[in-house]
C-alpha cells in the first residue's frame, strides 16, 4: 500500500516545535516536553478555526484530536513549517487527508487502543437498551420505585435476538465476541465479507443488502467511519427497514444517523430505544432524544478509559519520535484509509 505523502521524511534536527490542541494527561504531557519543544492548551478549551491555523503556522508537528476540524483551506493557510499531523485517536475523518497528501504533510493516527474500550461500551448500551436501564434507574432517583411487581418495568431479553452489526472492522469484531456470550444471533454488514473463518469464530452471517439486515435485525450497532458515502446511512427509509420494537446502538459518529428521523421513529413507537455515545452537533444533544424515556444518552465516552487515553498518548509520542528521527511513522495513514 502506497503513503499519501510521496516525499521523503527529512531528519529534524533539535526538538521539533509540538502543539497539543487539548489537555492530555499529567503524565504523558509531562513526557512530551521532556522530548520535544511543547506547547500545550492548558485551558482545554477547544481551539477556534483562526487558532488552530494559527497553531499549525508556529509548529512543526500538531496533535490534534477528533475536536479539531482542519480542511483544505486551513491546511493551505497554515504555511510550510508544519510536516506532521500526529492525531490523538483512532478517527482521521477530521482531517482532509487528501489535502494534507497534497501537501506532503504526513498524518498519523493512533489505532487499535481504543477497540476495547469502545466495544466494551457498545456491549454496556446493547444490554442497556432492550432492559430499559435508565428508564429504571430514574425512577430509583426520582423516589418513584413502588417496589417489585410481576408486571412492572418488563424490557427484552437478550438471547435469541440478532444483533445486526454494521462495519465489522476492528471495533466490530470486539462487540460481536462479546455478543456471542450472551447468546445474540450475529448479522453484520460490510464492505468487504470476512474469511469465512473468521465468521466462524463469531457465529457471524454475511448479509450483503443493508435493508435485508435492517428487516432482520433487533438490535442495530454502527460501527462505521464517517465520510460521504456514510452521512445519514440510517435515515427514515432504513429506520422504516427495521422491525418494530427495534433499537438502535450508535458508538460511531453521530452523522450516520437522521436525527430527526430517529426520534421520529422513537416517538411514534416504531423503535423501542436507542443507545447513543456520538451526536450530530456535539456537545449539544437533541431535547427530544434526552426526554425519551428509553434513549440512553453518553457524552462520547466510548475511548474514554484512563488505559486508552494513556496508551494513544505513547502512540503519539512513538510516532513524532520516530518522524523526527527522519524515518516513516509506524502509525502514519495510508491511501486505504481514505
Amino acid at each position: 500500500m502506497a503513503s499519501t505523502q510521496e516525499a521523503p521524511t527529512r531528519r529534524i534536527e533539535g526538538s521539533p516545535r509540538v502543539i497539543v490542541t487539548r489537555a492530555l494527561s499529567p503524565s504523558i504531557q509531562s513526557r512530551m516536553d521532556e522530548l520535544f519543544d511543547c506547547r500545550f492548551n492548558d485551558s482545554d478549551t477547544p481551539l477556534s478555526r483562526q487558532e488552530l491555523i494559527d497553531a499549525m503556522r508556529d509548529c512543526d508537528v500538531l496533535v490534534p484530536t477528533v475536536t479539531d476540524r482542519i480542511d483544505a483551506e486551513m491546511l493551505d493557510a497554515s504555511g510550510e513549517r508544519m510536516r506532521l499531523i500526529a492525531s490523538f485517536g483512532a478517527g482521521t475523518d477530521h482531517i482532509d487527508l487528501k489535502a494534507a497528501a497534497a501537501r506532503k504533510i504526513t498524518v498519523t493516527n493512533t489505532p487499535s487502543v481504543f477497540t476495547e474500550d469502545t466495544a466494551d461500551l457498545a456491549m454496556a448500551l446493547i444490554i442497556g437498551v432492550p432492559r430499559r436501564i435508565r428508564e429504571g434507574v430514574e425512577l430509583v432517583r426520582q423516589g418513584e420505585w413502588s417496589g417489585w411487581a410481576p408486571t412492572a418495568m418488563l424490557g427484552r431479553k437478550l438471547a435469541g435476538k440478532t444483533l445486526g452489526i454494521v462495519g465489522m472492522g476492528r471495533i466490530g469484531q470486539a462487540v460481536a465476541h462479546r455478543a456471542k456470550a450472551f447468546g445474540l444471533d450475529i448479522i453484520y454488514h460490510n464492505r468487504k465479507r470476512l474469511p469465512e473463518a473468521v465468521e466462524r469464530m463469531f457465529a457471524a452471517t454475511y448479509i450483503e443488502s443493508l435493508d435485508e439486515l435492517l428487516a432482520q435485525t433487533d438490535i442495530l450497532t454502527l460501527h462505521c467511519p464517517s465520510n460521504p458515502e456514510s452521512h445519514h446511512m440510517i435515515d427514515a427509509d432504513a429506520i422504516r427497514a427495521m422491525k418494530d420494537g427495534a433499537c438502535l446502538i450508535n458508538t460511531a459518529r453521530g452523522d450516520l444517523v437522521d436525527q430527526d428521523a430517529l426520534v421520529a421513529a422513537l416517538e411514534n413507537g416504531h423503535l423501542a430505544g436507542a443507545g447513543l455515545d456520538v451526536y450530530p452537533d456535539e456537545p449539544q444533544v437533541d431535547p427530544r432524544l434526552l426526554a425519551h424515556p428509553n434513549v440512553m444518552t453518553l457524552p462520547h465516552i466510548g475511548s474514554a478509559t484512563a488505559e486508552g487515553r494513556a496508551a494513544s498518548g505513547d502512540k503519539v509520542i512513538a510516532n513524532i519520535r520516530i518522524w523526527a528521527d527522519g524515518h516513516r511513522p509506524p502509525d502514519q495513514v495510508l491511501d486505504a484509509l481514505l
